[in-house]
């Protein structure tokens, strides 16, 4: 069977499994998902666009879960009479639905980042989502873009590889 990624042409090909600290090209659904609980608030590194975008529709695949749950218990807890709530069995789902999301918010933001450095960009443009709208729309642009190798600069121990020239010594 043919490779069926593409393999980012900045990367050396490497033998076993890659480092967490490293991206991970072409993964597949069920590794994106498992790196992504395991890198639970880095946001230093990179993240691939397959490792972003399997969770992502991860994402929405549980959620969509979650809200249709909810969606059958409210309706199924209202009376056809009165239109007023007989039970509360709706509370369970919406608290389920309440504690991923919360458990899921800060290491969605780390993949977001994760990702914006692999596009090359500084993760600090993530808070562009602030911005209504226009914000998060260009999150989703940024998230499209390619890998880029000036990305490396963001992984781990990329310090000593990166440094700033040392400052000029006073001429005399």
């Amino acid at each position: 069977m043919s490779q069926q990624y593409a393999q980012n042409p900045y990367v050396q090909a490497q033998p076993g499994p890659v480092p967490l600290s490293q991206p991970l090209y072409g993964a597949s659904f069920g590794a994106a998902v498992k790196r992504f609980f395991k890198k639970y608030a880095t946001f230093s590194g990179r993240a691939s666009r397959s490792e972003y975008w399997w969770f992502m529709l991860f994402q929405a695949i549980v959620i969509t879960v979650l809200y249709i749950g909810l969606m059958i218990s409210i309706v199924s807890s209202i009376d056809p009479y009165t239109g007023e709530p007989t039970n509360y069995t709706f509370m369970l789902p919406m608290s389920l639905m309440m504690i991923y999301g919360l458990a899921t918010l800060v290491p969605g933001i780390a993949l977001s980042v994760r990702r914006l450095h692999d596009a090359g960009l500084s993760g600090w443009l993530y808070l562009v989502i602030l911005v209504p709208v226009i914000g998060g729309i260009a999150v989703l642009v940024f998230s499209l873009l390619p890998s880029k190798p000036e990305g490396a600069r963001f992984d781990a121990g990329a310090e000593q590889q990166y440094a700033p020239y040392p400052p000029a010594s006073p001429q005399a």
